[in-house]
């Protein structure tokens, strides 16, 4: 029974140990292991840190902060070196703040306060991200902003290319002659007629902004008035002049919610944001009393 119950008694601390090891191979314990011995060193320094009003006390979530993003950015966790310089440098950086702001030099600094006054109006996102839209509340926002949302009208269209660099004078009466061809004789092969482009000469349906980034809106909003399935023109472009025939078109409409819910929804959180921003604002105004000095109140003329 004895050798039995030693023989137990030594697998078990094997065990033990084996499991010990096992924990002590883990990058998290180390770092844990890490910051403790700093976070105490820093302690051992000034253990009266927090009864002093001008303490700087580093917490333990800071230090992991720091190591976090350490690992971020590098790949790897600190040493400890680096995790002390990391602990360092930001000591360093609120000492200088402090001072900094004792002096006054935040005063009249341009960046300073545009970067405040971002700080403040960030305070407003978060709340404005939480809220959750309903969808009686998206359709609302949906209906009283159509035109955000619009969906562009859409044209098919075939077109001939005339070029008047190569052409002339003649470009316009060179133009009218294959329209007349065209429609006396619907049969014709009309990529024989024109001069060569890289321009398509058949565009399938397509958005009418991306018709008038390639040919001008001047071309797209014509193309938008030509009846379908007659060839017309000439119409210019960019380019010259072009007969065109509309295929197919498609008018723009508003979509439905399905549809534009990912848009819809942002732009009800944006107009949340705002709203939320000016009733802080309102709030905070409450308490200032704001007086403006007319141009002859100056000592000096601007």
């Amino acid at each position: 029974m004895g050798r039995r119950t030693f023989r137990a008694h030594s697998l078990r601390k094997r065990a033990s140990a084996m499991v010990l090891k096992s924990v002590l191979r883990e990058p998290l314990v180390h770092f844990l292991l890490l910051a403790l011995l700093i976070f105490a060193a820093y302690g051992a320094i000034g253990t009266d840190a927090k009864d002093r009003p001008d303490s700087i006390v580093v917490t333990a979530p800071k230090i992991e902060q720091m190591a976090i993003l350490f690992t971020k950015t590098w790949q790897r966790s600190p040493t400890a070196e680096e995790l002390k310089g990391l602990i360092d440098d930001y000591v360093k950086e609120e000492i200088l703040v402090r001072q900094a702001l004792a002096l006054g030099l935040d005063k009249d600094d341009t960046v300073v306060r545009r970067r405040l006054r971002q700080k403040m109006e960030f305070l407003n996102v978060a709340d404005a991200d939480a809220l959750g839209a309903t969808d009686a509340e998206l359709e609302a926002y949906l209906a009283a902003n159509p035109r955000a949302f619009d969906v562009d009208a859409k044209l098919a269209f075939q077109q001939i290319f005339l070029n008047p660099e190569r052409r002339g004078e003649t470009v316009a009466r060179d133009a009218t002659s294959n329209l007349q061809v065209l429609l006396t004789n619907p049969a014709v092969d009309y990529t024989s007629l024109g001069d060569a482009t890289m321009l398509p000469s058949d565009l399938p349906l397509t958005d009418k902004t991306s018709i008038a980034q390639t040919f001008g809106m001047d071309f797209a909003e014509a193309l938008d008035k030509a009846p379908v399935g007659q060839w017309t023109g000439p119409v210019l472009s960019s380019f010259g002049f072009h007969l065109v025939r509309v295929v197919e078109r498609k008018p723009g409409r508003v979509p439905s919610l399905d549809e534009a819910r990912d848009a819809v929804t942002r732009e009800w959180i944006n107009a949340k944001r705002r709203k939320l921003d000016d009733q802080r604002f309102a709030e905070l105004f409450k308490g200032y009393v704001v007086r403006i000095e007319s141009l002859t109140d100056a000592k000096t003329s601007p």
